[in-house]
């Protein structure tokens, strides 16, 4: 497996990470929800709960898995090695979070469905999160909604500051930063077609028809995803699906987008250059860059004005007709 020495996350970053977080740290609101976070956030208890109730992994615990991820965090190059967690959840889902101490839990139903090199897929996607710093925010989004949802006095006066727009902005973020972790995914593996099916199987792979489950028409499934946009209704359709029409918004996109930019990505000459070793280096070894990044002022303000839009569309659809 490859192993990119002093990489950093600015090498694989996808473009559209770095727009929406720029757009989501320019609204109103934001400065402050980060000030009451740092103020009111305890990492701790997390960390309390997941000792007494998962399976820490280490070399005498799923020793397996440890072994890949240690490679893991070699190869995206991180320090200090996170920790990592078994949790029992038939789901096949896995997240990482954390501030001053990133962990990673992964249920008992990923490592029950794939293989141990789509296990590894998903460890280095996970660990992408953090190596872009990613599981800050996602735990201030976490936070800052269950705070402004409290009653009375809990609220830390946060409850006017988190709009709709802001809740918005964070969704879209949160959905853009999977395309990042994905790249990281990609560069570990060094195999498209692993990360794919993990993605595939995840969305609705069963492991008593796992023989007939077939890639190749996961990614033409993909392509028809695609081909819905040439009608303009279709386009609606998705852009209310995401955004709450169902119910809850959306903190992940479909896999068939994400296969749709990652098969891109892997087509292009700047995966290419980072395979041969010419990367963007950190600026310390194993540091994680959590500032805003400096993007094209113009991409931002674009995306603010689509998420300000966005807030206006919600409102109007939801807002019952007069009689």
């Amino acid at each position: 497996m490859p192993t990119y020495t002093g990489i950093s996350s600015e090498a694989f970053r996808h473009p559209l990470d770095r727009q929406a977080e720029q757009a989501l740290r320019s609204l109103p609101g934001f400065d402050f929800i980060a000030r009451k976070f740092v103020e009111f956030f305890v990492e701790r208890p997390q960390l309390v709960y997941l000792m007494g109730n998962t399976i820490q992994v280490g070399p005498r615990q799923y020793s397996t898995v440890y072994q890949m991820f240690r490679e893991c965090v070699r190869d995206l190059d991180i320090y200090p090695e996170p920790a990592l967690f078994v949790e029992q959840n038939p789901l096949a889902n896995s997240y990482a979070l954390g501030q001053e101490h990133p962990y990673i839990v992964i249920n008992t139903g990923i490592l029950d469905l794939l293989s141990e090199t789509e296990i590894r897929a998903v460890l280095a996607h996970e660990l992408g999160h953090i190596k872009c710093g990613h599981t800050i925010l996602i735990q201030m989004a976490i936070w800052a909604m269950s705070a402004a949802s409290a009653i009375g006095e809990f609220t830390f006066g946060i409850g006017n500051f988190v709009t709709q727009g802001l809740i918005y902005a964070f969704y879209e973020w949160r959905r853009k930063a999977e395309l990042s972790a994905d790249r990281a995914a990609l560069l570990v593996t060094d195999d498209l077609n692993t990360v794919m099916t993990s993605m595939m199987k995840v969305s609705g792979g069963s492991m008593k028809f796992a023989n007939e489950c077939s890639l190749q028409e996961f990614i033409r499934q993909s392509e028809e995803y695609q081909a819905l946009d040439a009608d303009g209704l279709n386009q609606i359709y998705k852009f209310l699906i995401y955004n709450g029409a169902r119910g809850t918004m959306l903190s992940h996109p479909f896999a068939v987008e994400r296969i749709h930019y990652l098969r891109e990505w892997a087509q292009s000459e700047e995966y290419q250059q980072i395979k041969k070793g010419n990367y963007q280096r950190a600026t310390a070894a194993g540091a994680v860059n959590v500032e805003a990044q400096t993007a094209q002022q113009e991409e931002v303000e674009a995306l603010r004005r689509q998420i300000e839009e966005l807030q206006r569309e919600m409102d109007r659809i939801k807002k019952p007709e007069s009689k």
